[in-house]
């Protein structure tokens, strides 16, 4: 899961391109499906929905192999521990909660946000949690007490988006505010701020698995892969849809390197990372493609449809 050394050199060519292809739809969500995400060691697909319910699939078979009730609102964000053996989840409910992947059940719950909780993460020890909402501030919990250890007034509209870099010493959150920020995990102090323009919103940020880059979405249609040491964007993809949702996009490390992304024309997209060429786009849903996810070893895309599709899509590329 490294990236080259530098986002700029291209000194080893991406093997040729092998195109997805659509495999299985799972239509178990009564409600559009609001995130979508493989475990860490492969085996499992959660995928959450307004429906207030999470769908976690075997990713061999994509039998369902539970559901999980108790949120009394849609979800909107999840997230796996490193282990894979537990989920968290982000609810417009106002409340987070911790759950036993495999069991069903609900472990804990965690309370203080103000306003709906949009975006979710464990970091990578997996001890702390990170949350993001509409009351605009940054919540990092202690996973074994329930309890706030930060609460960061971190921007001045809803957070869209927060995630741990690879070693769980920063955070980044982007806002609907137009900015985007490095917090130091441990003290809550803000550490950078990579982008402050007010528009467009900034509807996504994510740290490359190598942890030197962050791919920042915003609702211009674009998509930029930073340095956030020298603060200068490196590249930028383009050609998708996004003016309206807060769409995620991912990092495809399993046969070459890749970005991938949603789009509301009801599409998945994928970028050839350092050439910023788009190499393919993969059509079926009908609906918004609001979260995508990259399995950890194998060449497999799960996508998610909002309220007009309410499916999981799967896709593989043929060995």
């Amino acid at each position: 899961m490294v990236m080259a050394a530098s986002a700029g050199s291209s000194n080893q060519p991406s093997p040729p391109y092998r195109p997805y292809r659509h495999l299985k739809t799972l239509t178990a969500h009564h409600r559009a499906v609001s995130c979508v995400k493989f475990s860490n060691d492969g085996t499992l697909l959660a995928s959450s929905s307004l429906d207030e319910t999470i769908i976690i699939w075997c990713s061999k078979t994509f039998a369902l192999v539970s559901r999980l009730f108790g949120h009394s609102e849609g979800i909107s964000d999840l997230a796996w521990s490193s282990d894979s053996h537990y989920i968290c989840s982000a609810s417009d409910d106002r409340t987070l909660r911790i759950w036993d992947a495999r069991a069903g059940d609900c472990v804990k719950t965690l309370r203080g946000h103000s306003g709906f909780v949009f975006c979710v993460n464990f970091n990578p020890q997996s001890n702390l949690i990170v949350s993001g909402s509409f009351d605009e501030t940054v919540r990092v919990w202690d996973v074994k007490t329930g309890r706030s250890v930060h609460v960061i007034s971190a921007h001045s509209m809803p957070v869209t988006s927060v995630h741990f870099n690879r070693d769980g010493s920063l955070i980044v959150s982007g806002s609907h505010d137009g900015s985007c920020k490095i917090w130091d995990a441990a003290t809550g102090a803000c550490l950078k701020t990579l982008i402050d323009d007010k528009v467009p919103a900034v509807s996504f940020a994510k740290f490359s698995p190598n942890g030197k880059f962050i791919l920042v979405a915003t609702l211009d249609d674009t998509l930029k892969l930073w340095n956030y040491q020298t603060g200068k964007f490196l590249k930028i993809y383009t050609g998708h849809v996004n003016r309206v949702y807060c769409i995620t996009s991912t990092f495809s490390v399993t046969n070459g390197k890749y970005i991938v992304s949603g789009s509301e024309d009801n599409c998945v997209y994928l970028w050839d990372l350092q050439g910023k060429t788009m190499v393919q786009k993969l059509e079926g849903h009908k609906d918004t493609v609001i979260s995508v996810t990259c399995h950890p070893t194998e060449n497999k895309i799960a996508s998610a449809g909002l309220d007009g599709d309410r499916a999981v899509r799967i896709w593989v590329q043929d060995k």
